[in-house]
């Protein structure tokens, strides 16, 4: 006998296909049925599936921004580091970031399932140009829903921006006469643009040397120990 399709009990689960329109329970019901797929996101109700990463556009670029960042988190209680990791936004916006830098008891939290739920301080992205979707619907997401500051390292054009909210829009830092950016949320985190641009990382972590031992990063240091 012939079994009646009609009657199968196991509901089909289809996979995340990039311009899905999805809400983000069926985004994780799919994303999770997938276990070998790396990445996805959920952005303004829209699925991405980034392509396989080239090792000069994304990967050697991600890297020196975790060694940047994990030097910071190390030397600093209170932090914590994530490395694409996803995160909650909201009910249309699940990102998974190249980085995130967030303290504990901020404004982000670990969820029971352990996932990111609510806004990190700091988000990182590596995007390929300002075409990218990091510097427009994703910046959105980050801007409503309160991430304090926004990093993009523009591989294509060598360049970097970090923004920074203030009264609820993102404004770009700006260096000063060395060609340093400093985070106005995490005090002590500095970052040499010519010469992370230039792949100099020991005169990035010499930088950052310098942040850290500043007042402020001391300071905050101690008000996040005590």
């Amino acid at each position: 006998m012939v079994a009646n399709p009609s009657n199968r009990t196991t509901p089909i689960i289809l996979p995340l296909e990039n311009g899905d329109r999805l809400t983000r329970y069926e985004f994780e019901r799919r994303y999770q049925a997938m276990p070998n797929l790396k990445k996805a996101e959920l952005i303004e109700g829209v699925v991405y599936v980034p392509a396989a990463l080239r090792f000069r556009s994304h990967g050697q670029p991600h890297a020196n921004l975790i060694i940047w960042l994990g030097m910071y988190k190390i030397a600093t209680p209170g932090v914590e580091l994530g490395d694409n990791v996803t995160v909650r936004l909201d009910l249309d916006n699940e990102p998974q970031p190249d980085a995130v830098l967030f303290i504990n008891g901020g404004q982000a939290r670990i969820s029971e399932d352990d996932y990111i739920e609510g806004a990190p301080e700091l988000v990182v992205e590596v995007a390929a140009s300002s075409a990218a979707y990091d510097l427009h619907d994703k910046k959105r997401a980050y801007r409503r829903n309160g991430v304090q500051e926004y990093l993009v390292w523009r591989v294509y054009e060598n360049e970097l921006d970090w923004f920074c909210l203030e009264a609820g829009e993102y404004v770009r830092l700006e260096l000063d006469a060395e060609g340093i950016l400093c985070s106005r949320v995490f005090p002590g985190l500095w970052l040499a643009i010519p010469s992370l641009l230039s792949g100099k990382m020991n005169e990035v972590l010499a930088v950052l040397q310098q942040g850290l031992d500043s007042d402020r990063y001391q300071e905050f240091s101690q008000r996040l120990s005590s």
